[in-house]
Parts: structure tokens; C-alpha cells; sequence
């Protein structure tokens, strides 16, 4: 019989794309995890991954029973709650929160939300929370949206594009644009936060830029604040700059994001929950339309 440990498991290693990391993440040991996986797929009678010393990735079988094993996760934390306070229930969100984000935008969109819902932020890496998403262990993220993502429960906030920083009395500070090249002698700061680093690094290399690093965090308001101390340069959304910082083009580097909330369908749908996602949808519209024109579209 399959039990509720081995959909946990399942949609651990699907979620986290290899065993030892799964293992990891649910807390188990990683020959427990796999003797799961295996007694899994006896019960099912196919086997739901390939296996290879690179990547772990699901079999046809696999791929068909992942829905089913993302309705029965959530089924089981629905029976969870069974029986508890239903309007104390009804109205919690749990948000998930990509760490680029920044922080007076999502303390608006948290204030428009607040009247409705008692919330818990859980801040991790975009991958994270689509996975917690997807099993019902969030209700929303707020991240940044991947091309052609749309959707009834996918809610376009702000596009903003990614711009060069150097301190307001770097040399450079008083120009449009430079060439990739012209920063070739520069100290760069790496936000480890950023969507866009292993990108951002294959473009510079492209051009022969291989740079000194002063820092390397997962703290935008530490990489900005050092950005502007003068001890070097970073690439950033343009609404993260701050006071003692400026933003320039680098020619070649197009690189935007969409900021967006993804909504899990089955709790937007609960009778209590519709109607608080209405009523706050214009509110937090106005939000996001208020920051692009403060933040985005100033800074351009």
C-alpha cells in the first residue's frame, strides 16, 4: 500500500532534481530515501526515475504519476487541518519570497495583504519555492517570472531591467553606456541572489572580462552599500539602487526580469480565500504600478 511517506519522498527528489539533496531536505538518510523510492516503484510496478551520475529525471510513468502525487500531498495536509479553527485556517498565507526582492516593494505588497490574511514569509531560492508551491507546502511566491508564463494564477506585477552599478564618484558614474570591455580592470561584487549570475558570468567571460571579486552575498543591501562604499562594481534590477549608487548600460547586457506572484490554484479557490484575492487584486495593481513608475521607470 502506498503510504504518505513515499509521496513525500517522491516529490523530494522531483523537487530537488537528485537524491542526496532530497535526502537533505526531508531529513532522512539517503539509503532510507532510496529503499522508499525503490519500494515505491515495486508498489507501482515501473520504475519513476532514471538515474545517471549527472541528474536524477523522471520516467514517462514518473511524469504521469506527479499530478497524482501533488493532489495526494495536498489531500493529506488538507486532512492535517481537519478539524482545526476553519476561519483561522481559510485565511493563512504562506508566501513565498525569492531574496531579490526588494524590501520596501514587498513590505507594500505584505501591507496589502495584511487585512486579509495572517501571513508567513518563507524566503529561498526561486527553484525552492515553485517546488513548495507545486506541493502545497505554499499558497503564493512572489518571483521572477520565466518566459511565457501566464496564466490565471499568474499575476504580472513589474518588468524592470538589470543596469551596471558603480559608486557616484566611480569615473564611469557620468556615462550612458560602456562597452563590456572598458570594465575589464574592474573589481566586481557577485549577488549571489541574483536570477541572472551564471548568465551575467557567461557574458562577461564572452567578452574576456574576468574580474577580481571584493564580495560575494546573498545580501543586495550589503553588495549595493559596498557598491557605493567604492570597492566595486555589481549588476543589479535598477529598483534595488540606493542612495550613493548609479546605474549605467552596459552595451549587450539586455537582461530584464518580471517580478509576478504565482497563486496555488486549489487554495485560491477555497470558498473563504476567492474573495480576499479579489477584493485585494486592484490594491495590489496599484502597488506594483506606483513602484515601476517610483523605482523602474525613474531610474530610466
Amino acid at each position: 500500500m502506498i503510504k504518505r511517506a513515499h509521496i513525500r519522498q517522491f516529490l523530494a527528489v522531483v523537487d530537488a532534481g537528485s537524491f542526496t539533496q532530497a535526502a537533505a531536505r526531508i531529513r532522512v538518510t539517503q539509503p532510507a530515501l532510496s529503499s522508499g523510492i525503490a519500494e515505491l516503484e515495486r508498489l507501482v510496478g515501473t520504475p519513476m526515475f532514471i538515474r545517471n551520475r549527472r541528474q536524477v529525471r523522471l520516467t514517462e510513468a514518473g511524469g504521469r504519476f506527479l499530478p497524482i502525487a501533488r493532489d495526494l500531498e495536498r489531500g493529506f495536509r488538507v486532512a492535517d487541518d481537519f478539524g482545526r479553527d476553519s476561519d483561522r485556517q481559510a485565511t493563512e498565507l504562506k508566501l513565498g519570497v525569492i531574496r531579490s526582492v526588494p524590501g520596501e516593494f514587498l513590505q507594500a505588497i505584505v501591507a496589502a495583504l495584511r487585512s486579509g490574511f495572517a501571513i508567513e514569509l518563507v524566503e529561498n531560492s526561486d527553484s525552492e519555492l515553485r517546488g513548495a508551491l507545486g506541493n502545497g507546502r505554499l499558497n503564493m511566491a512572489l518571483v521572477s517570472l520565466r518566459a511565457g508564463e501566464a496564466g490565471a494564477h499568474v499575476v504580472p506585477l513589474y518588468e524592470e531591467p538589470l543596469a551596471m552599478f558603480v559608486a557616484a564618484d566611480h569615473p564611469l558614474a557620468g556615462r550612458v553606456e560602456v562597452g563590456p570591455d572598458e570594465l575589464a580592470a574592474e573589481t566586481m561584487i557577485a549577488r549571489r541572489a541574483c536570477e541572472f549570475l551564471g548568465a551575467t558570468s557567461r557574458f562577461f567571460t564572452r567578452h574576456g572580462v574576468r574580474p577580481r571579486f571584493a564580495l560575494r552575498s546573498e545580501s543586495d543591501e550589503r553588495c549595493l552599500q559596498m557598491v557605493a562604499a567604492g570597492i566595486g562594481i555589481t549588476t543589479a534590477p535598477v529598483s534595488l539602487a540606493i542612495d550613493g549608487v548609479v546605474p549605467i548600460r552596459v552595451a549587450g547586457y539586455d537582461f530584464a526580469r518580471t517580478l509576478g506572484l504565482l497563486i496555488d490554484p486549489a487554495w485560491a479557490a477555497l470558498p473563504d480565500v476567492a474573495p480576499l484575492l479579489a477584493d485585494r487584486g486592484d490594491t495590489i495593481g496599484a502597488v506594483a504600478a506606483e513602484w515601476r513608475r517610483a523605482r523602474v521607470d525613474a531610474a530610466g
